[in-house]
C-alpha cells in the first residue's frame, strides 16, 4: 500500500479515535445527567461535582471527530450531515440544554433550582437518544425503509442505557457513602438492558446489513473474531460480579469504570471491522471520499499538533481532578 493509499487509513483511524474517546468521556457525564432525577436533592450537588472539571472539554472530541469528517472526506460528509440533519439539531439542542442547564441552576433561587435539573436531565437524555438513533442509521448506510428504522430506535433506545452504566460506573469512582451505594444499584440495573440491547443489536446488524454478515459470518474470520464477543461477556460478568454487595464500594471501585470502557471498546472494535474500508457502509469507501493527498498531508501534519495536545489536557485534567469528588464550588 503506498503513501497515498494508507493516509485515508489513518485518518479513519483518527476519526475512530476521536469518536471512541467522546462516547467514553462524554458518555459518563451524559449518564450522570440522565440519573440526576433519580437522586435526593442532597446528592445531586456531588453527582454534578464529580463531571464538573471535564464534562464540558470532554465534546471537544466530538468537534475532532466531525472536523475530521469534514476536511479529510468531504465527500462522506456531505452525505452523513444531509442524511443526520434532523437527529443533529436535536442532539445540538440537547448540548445546548446542559451548558445553561449547568450555568443556570448554581445561579437559580432554591425554588428554580428543581426545574434546572431537569432541564439537565432532560438535554443529557435528548442527546444520548439523538446520537443512538445517528449510530443506528450510519451502521445501516442510511438506507429506507421499517426495518431500517427499526433497528435505529432499538439502538437510540439503548445507547442512553449503555450511557447510564457508565454514569453510574463513573459515581462509584469518584463519590462515597449512601451516593455511591446507590451508584452501584443503578448499575446493576443498568447492567440487564444493556446487556439485552447489545445482544439484540448483535443479532439484528448482520439482517440489516449483508456486508456485516458476511463479514462476521465467514471463515476463518468468524473464529478469528470469537475473542470480541468473549471479552465482552466477560466484562458483563465482571461488571455484574463488582457492583454486587460491597466489592465496588471499596478499593475495587475503579473497576466497573475500566470495565464498562472494556464493553465499549469491544463495541468499538467490533464496529470499525464491520464498517472498513466504507466511511458511508456499502456506498462510499475512505479512498473514494478522501481529499487530495496533498491536502491530507497538510491536514496530517496539523493532526500531530493538535491530537496530542487535546490528549494531553484531557489527561492533565484528570490527573489534577484524581480522586473523589469534593464539595461543589462555582468560583
Amino acid at each position: 500500500m503506498s503513501w497515498a493509499e494508507f493516509l485515508p487509513v489513518i485518518f479513519m483511524g483518527l476519526m475512530g479515535l476521536a469518536m471512541f474517546l467522546y462516547v467514553v468521556l462524554d458518555g459518563f457525564d451524559l449518564g450522570v445527567g440522565m440519573l440526576l432525577h433519580r437522586a435526593e436533592d442532597s446528592q445531586k450537588d456531588m453527582m454534578i461535582a464529580s463531571i464538573g472539571p471535564f464534562w464540558d472539554a470532554n465534546e471537544t472530541w466530538l468537534v475532532l471527530g466531525v472536523g475530521i469528517l469534514l476536511i479529510a472526506f468531504p465527500k462522506a460528509h456531505g452525505v452523513v450531515m444531509t442524511a443526520l440533519y434532523l437527529p443533529i439539531a436535536v442532539m445540538l439542542i440537547g448540548l445546548i440544554l446542559r451548558g445553561v442547564a449547568f450555568d443556570f441552576r448554581v445561579k437559580a433561587q432554591d425554588t428554580h433550582k428543581p426545574l434546572w435539573n431537569f432541564v439537565f436531565f432532560a438535554g443529557s437524555t435528548v442527546t444520548s437518544i439523538a446520537q443512538g438513533w445517528m449510530l443506528g442509521r450510519f451502521i445501516t448506510g442510511f438506507a429506507d425503509g421499517f426495518a431500517y428504522s427499526l433497528f435505529a430506535l432499538a439502538i437510540a433506545l439503548a445507547l442512553p442505557c449503555a450511557y447510564v452504566l457508565m454514569g453510574a460506573a463513573w459515581l462509584v469512582l469518584k463519590t462515597e457513602g449512601d451516593l455511591q451505594q446507590r451508584a452501584a444499584h443503578w448499575g446493576r440495573a443498568a447492567l440487564v438492558p444493556v446487556v439485552v440491547g447489545m445482544s439484540l443489536i448483535s443479532i439484528a446488524t448482520p439482517w440489516v446489513s449483508e456486508t456485516v454478515a458476511g463479514r462476521w459470518f465467514s471463515l476463518p474470520q468468524f473464529i478469528g473474531l470469537l475473542p470480541i464477543p468473549f471479552a465482552t461477556f466477560a466484562c458483563f460478568v465482571a461488571l455484574r460480579w463488582t457492583l454486587s454487595g460491597q466489592r465496588a464500594l471499596g478499593t475495587l471501585c475503579w473497576l466497573p469504570f475500566i470495565l464498562t470502557v472494556g464493553v465499549f471498546l469491544m463495541g468499538g472494535l467490533g464496529l470499525a471491522y464491520s464498517l472498513y474500508p466504507y466511511v458511508v457502509m456499502d456506498r462510499i469507501t475512505i479512498w473514494q471520499a478522501a481529499s487530495a493527498t496533498e491536502a491530507l498531508n497538510l491536514i496530517l501534519a496539523g493532526c500531530i499538533i493538535t491530537v496530542p495536545a487535546i490528549l494531553a489536557y484531557t489527561l492533565f485534567a484528570h490527573r489534577v481532578f484524581w480522586g473523589k469528588a469534593t464539595e461543589l464550588r462555582y468560583g
